[in-house]
């Protein structure tokens, strides 16, 4: 496209934009609205996926070994941990700090005499074992199936009920995102149609006097598409600034008012949310813009 056909598609976009306030107007809001509401559900689902994962690192799968199995054969089963796609972390827990486990959650700091009864002859001395993390909890039932074949694994504990309610958590909260995007295009593209389509209608007679001195079909499209662009780009924009604010003030509201919350939920910051969310939101508001108007020209202009 040449900079004089550019520079003319973006000025009669403009003007069909102010030629057609109320029609615009109610388009750029509705847009807003909708990519305000989408900000909402992804800034929840994003923080409530990235808690979901912090549970997912707190899970293990632990491994023991046969009773009198050398050292040696402890670390090459350590090494043919590690080299599991779905391993992110290997811990080892030895005897002594199983132990030491063990009387720290049942007698803490009093029943000192008690405990000390244990230090001289190890109750857990079998009980050396390395606790498996994962990078999916959806793995963990490969995984399992897999260490319970090596050679000198006596046993593998699993956390069946929590890996399937973090595993089904996980889709819902996917098929949630997908529900709402979907529901979000709809509307949007359906307001921004109309407001393209009432624009042809007002600009009839020039388009059709255009067409008859040769205007390309390229040419007479482009200013309603630059249009529908721009209306999806503004509508993008405000809402994002509004809910850069939004978000902060909720966040600050809530750990400042609940502060137990603090301990029990981690919110991601606005930065980290916006690193995702602010490119999304404002390709979805130029493609919706795009798409609503490319459709409709394409649709009133082979009529």
């Amino acid at each position: 496209m040449r900079l004089s056909t550019f520079s003319y598609s973006l000025k009669q976009g403009m003007k069909n934009i102010t030629r057609n306030k109320k029609f615009s107007f109610a388009s750029i809001i509705t847009m807003a609205a909708c990519i305000f509401m989408f900000s909402v559900f992804f800034s929840v689902l994003v923080n409530f996926s990235n808690m979901v994962k912090e549970a997912e690192s707190s899970v293990a799968v632990t491994v023991f070994f046969d009773e009198g199995i050398s050292e040696q054969r402890i670390n090459e089963i350590g090494d043919i941990i590690k080299k599991r796609v779905e391993v992110s972390e290997v811990k080892f827990v030895s005897a002594e700090e199983a132990l030491a486990s063990f009387i720290h959650d049942y007698f803490g700091d009093e029943d000192k005499e008690l405990a000390e009864a244990f230090l001289e002859d190890n109750p857990l001395a079998d009980s050396a074992n390395y606790e498996v993390y994962l990078n999916d909890i959806s793995m963990q039932g490969a995984l399992v199936t897999y260490l319970n074949s090596v050679e000198g694994v006596r046993e593998v504990k699993q956390s069946e009920v929590a890996a399937k309610t973090l595993s089904d958590f996980n889709k819902l909260l996917g098929y949630i995102s997908i529900a709402i995007i979907v529901i979000l295009l709809g509307v949007a593209i359906f307001l921004i149609s109309n407001t393209v389509t009432i624009g042809i209608s007002v600009r009839q007679e020039e388009i059709y006097i255009m067409k008859l001195i040769g205007a390309t079909d390229a040419f007479v499209r482009a200013p309603f598409i630059v249009e529908g662009i721009m209306i999806g780009l503004i509508g993008a924009i405000i809402p994002l600034i509004i809910f850069y604010f939004v978000y902060n003030g909720v966040v600050s509201y809530i750990l400042g008012r609940f502060s137990i919350l603090e301990q029990l939920l981690s919110f991601m910051t606005v930065g980290e949310v916006y690193r995702i969310l602010l490119p999304v939101a404002l390709a979805l508001g130029v493609g919706i813009g795009f798409l609503g108007s490319f459709f409709t020209v394409r649709k009133h202009l082979n009529k």
